[in-house]
């Protein structure tokens, strides 16, 4: 996303990645219709996962293959800046190591928080996988010229942690979106929904550690509409690419609720062309947000670009409701904020879910307001602040 539009503002993009026959995952080779030309690729090994599957984490794995080539570049090429996006986490600390061996500065890009909270997660995987970021963290990041991520929310407590008596160049930019992407059509794609006579409201991405409040609320709500007889049974949920999570599913809660029929989550991840072909065939797209403030949603970029209502669930101060309310896109927005009662926030998700299943409304987001979050806008965000470090 940021590398297709770098050569715009100067800097000329060399990717370092791992070859796909090395992902635990199926690769997904229509992602390559969505890259720049101008990004010069270079591949390296990794060490198998084995069985049995001891080590998953493909950061870990290739990790000395990356160092090796990395210095092997750095070696060919006049490298200026090595921005290294994570997860995978573990990769960060290749900055620091190549730095030191080389003098190269580089900046570590947040896409994820790496010490996180996981109060909704204590299984022994999850309470390691703190315990070592918190080690990590301050080795990878103490050498580091700048900080970005996807908002100044998601990388700010990393200032806090690590930099309180200094200051560090840092950037705060989304994913963004680059409108080409959905101009992709995916040939003989088959839909979840595929022989159903419905109307699919679709969820895609990742089931988030403090969505499971805001799934519970949205379920009651419909759990009511169906009791009363209510719900158009053409109107189906469908949860896509939500992720093998510990502890309850959504499809856990839809039978809690007694509302499975209409309720389908498929786990396994879709590759991004196909669920923006999803997005766009849907009659509405859902995104149920995070009780954090700092929540960006990238997903927010996607759901309004496929021109489909949108019917989401932030915290107030998250950064997309301020786009969604930037773009006339807030028809369907439910806002949560951590004095609200329960019967609030139904109140106001039975009130904007009546009209969403009506029909009965204007859709008409003023598209050109993102245009400051697009990916061309975070790359000229993320050139100046290294043609400052240069």
């Amino acid at each position: 996303m940021i590398a297709n539009f770098l050569q715009n503002h100067g800097w000329h993009p060399i990717l370092l990645t791992v070859s796909a026959e090395y992902y635990e995952e199926k690769p997904d080779p229509d992602i390559a219709k969505t890259a720049s030309p101008d990004i010069e690729v270079f591949y390296t090994e990794a060490y198998k996962a084995g069985k049995p599957r001891i080590i998953g984490d493909i950061g870990l794995r290739a990790f000395p293959f990356l160092y090796k080539k990395a210095i092997k570049l750095l070696n060919e090429f006049k490298i200026d800046f090595i921005w290294i996006p994570i997860p995978s986490f573990y990769g960060a600390l290749l900055g620091r190591l190549l730095h030191n061996k080389t003098g190269t500065p580089y900046g570590i890009d947040y896409i994820d928080p790496w010490v996180r909270d996981i109060s909704n997660r204590q299984d022994w995987r999850s309470k390691l996988s703190l315990f070592v970021a918190k080690w990590l963290e301050p080795i990878a990041v103490k050498k580091a010229s700048l900080i970005s991520g996807v908002s100044t929310a998601y990388y700010l407590p990393v200032l806090e942690r690590n930099f309180k008596n200094t200051t560090i160049a840092h950037v705060g930019m989304p994913y963004g979106f680059d409108p080409k992407d959905h101009e992709i059509l995916i040939d003989d794609l088959k839909f979840p929904w595929e022989g159903m006579d419905c109307e699919p409201l679709v969820y895609a991405g990742a089931f988030l550690p403090n969505s499971h409040f805001f799934i519970k609320l949205l379920f009651q709500v419909i759990q009511l509409k169906v009791k009363k007889g209510d719900w158009d049974k053409r109107k189906q949920l469908f949860f896509l690419g939500t992720g093998f999570y510990a502890g309850t599913t959504i499809a856990d809660y839809a039978k809690q609720y007694g509302i499975e029929a209409i309720v389908h989550e498929v786990r396994a991840r879709y590759p991004f062309l196909h669920v923006l072909n999803f997005l766009a065939a849907s009659y509405a797209v859902m995104i149920i947000g995070s009780t954090e403030k700092h929540y960006t949603a990238s997903k927010t970029f996607q759901a309004l670009l496929s021109k489909k209502p949108v019917f989401g669930i932030f915290h107030k101060e998250s950064s997309a409701v301020l786009m969604m309310q930037e773009c006339n896109a807030s028809n369907f927005l439910i806002e949560y904020y951590e004095q609200a009662g329960e019967q609030e926030l139904k109140a106001d998700i039975a009130t904007k879910l009546e009209v969403l299943l009506s029909g009965d409304f204007q859709w008409k987001p003023e598209l050109s307001k993102l245009d400051k979050h697009s990916a061309s806008a975070s790359a000229k965000a993320l050139v100046l602040k290294l043609n400052e470090l240069v």
